[in-house]
């Protein structure tokens, strides 16, 4: 079994202060562990996510499953759940051949809300945000900017996850926070 006090986690790239506007919050998402699941055809485990749609997720507290592809999953979670995540996910897929790679050291969030996040996102993203094109449940692979992101959208809030590698956080923060200032 893979040691994981070799992968304590660093310091968060973006510290922990939320940048404000009048009409959008840009603010470092909480810490937490994420998985990258790889399986062809799983059903199974509602709570895991794994029969949702591709570009679906569904969030509960601090976990969130995220499909975005025909046999690829992000999922996320408090960092004390790591272990209880693993079980599900063993026991959800039983002998079923599949692989599961903590990518938590890789991965960092950054969290948009307000009236005009989508604004500010579409500063620098392709895709339609609006109500009926990205509505509550949405995640996708897209770009903001030059960095790729998953963009996920919870709830029907005006909140959105933007989940980019670390080495790109310090960019994706900073893009975000000048375009939510001229959203």
């Amino acid at each position: 079994m893979l040691d994981r006090s070799l992968f304590a986690r660093r310091e968060r790239p973006l510290g922990a202060a939320p940048t404000s506007s009048d009409r959008a919050r840009v603010s470092p998402a909480p810490a937490g562990v994420r998985l990258s699941l790889r399986v062809r055809g799983a059903e199974g485990s509602s709570r895991l996510g794994l029969g949702l749609p591709i570009n679906r997720m569904s969030a509960d507290g601090e976990r969130f499953s995220a499909r975005l592809g025909p046999d690829e999953w992000l999922l996320g979670a408090g960092e004390a759940d790591l272990e209880a995540l693993e079980a599900e996910i063993a026991a959800a897929l039983g002998g079923r051949f599949h692989s599961v790679v903590d990518v938590s050291h890789r991965n960092v969030a950054v969290e948009i809300a307000g009236p005009d996040a989508a604004a500010a996102l579409n500063a620098g993203c392709p895709l339609d945000l609006g109500d009926a094109a990205f509505p509550a449940g949405s995640a996708t692979r897209t770009l903001l900017g030059k960095a790729e992101i998953v963009l996920l959208r919870p709830t029907a809030d005006p909140l959105y996850r933007v989940e980019c590698w670390r080495s790109f956080a310090p960019y994706v923060h900073a893009f975000l926070v000048e375009a939510a200032r001229t959203a």
